[in-house]
């Protein structure tokens, strides 16, 4: 489903099932051990895609560890983003000279928790949402709107390694292109002395009950 997201030279593994009995890998034991047992299922599987997508790249298995801020610490040259939610794990890698940074997040379409809504979507944001809505009635926009602000906030840490509030963000959807466009409310990154980036873009997908949101962005600031 998500490798659809992406182009060549972006690697991707994913699965919809947990593997009965899977241990850790080597080295990532610490990482789980407090974790319960949904959170541990998730970790282990979505590791083991990480390393699946990594292979592709032609790296040898290792442990994946956590950054500061928990995002997976990615072997030196590459970047990646790792999602999981209910009956889903995946993970996505590119080479450093193929994206700057890349961003991934899978949700069920389902609504959103009730009082979600209101803390992570702008009122001009509900809005759009409202008449999506009543073109589409079949897609859950708020949990869609939700996962590109995921996607969006991977993607901008691993620029900066600053985190992004829901409301530092402003995303509107193309149904007729399934892509996304967020206006970012906070002074952009820079990418090799460019100029700052003031807009993240990605694509979507709805599938098998789930939508998936990709954002990538290039060495040269592009998307």
């Amino acid at each position: 489903m998500i490798e659809r997201l992406l182009p060549a030279g972006v690697m991707s593994a994913e699965t919809f099932t947990d593997i009965p009995g899977e241990t850790p890998f080597p080295g990532e034991e610490t990482l789980v051990v407090r974790a319960l047992e949904i959170r541990r299922r998730e970790f282990i599987t979505a590791r083991r895609c990480a390393r699946d997508a990594l292979s592709k790249l032609g790296y040898v298995p290792g442990p994946i560890l956590r950054g500061a801020r928990g995002e997976p610490q990615w072997p030196a040259g590459v970047v990646g983003s790792i999602t999981h939610c209910a009956g889903y794990r995946a993970a996505a890698v590119a080479k450093a000279g193929e994206l700057a940074s890349l961003g991934i997040d899978a949700e069920p379409n389902q609504p959103l928790p009730e009082g979600v809504g209101g803390l992570v979507l702008l009122a001009s944001e509900r809005s759009a949402l409202r008449e999506l809505a009543v073109a589409n009635p079949a897609v859950h926009w708020d949990r869609l709107l939700y996962s590109t602000k995921e996607s969006i906030f991977k993607a901008w840490y691993m620029l900066t390694r600053r985190e992004l509030g829901f409301e530092q963000a402003t995303v509107e959807v193309n149904p007729a292109t399934a892509t996304f466009r967020g206006r970012l409310r906070v002074d952009g990154a820079r990418i090799d002395g460019g100029p700052p980036l003031r807009v993240l873009t990605g694509r979507y997908l709805i599938e098998r009950g789930m939508v998936a949101t990709v954002v990538m962005v290039r060495d040269n600031g592009g998307d």
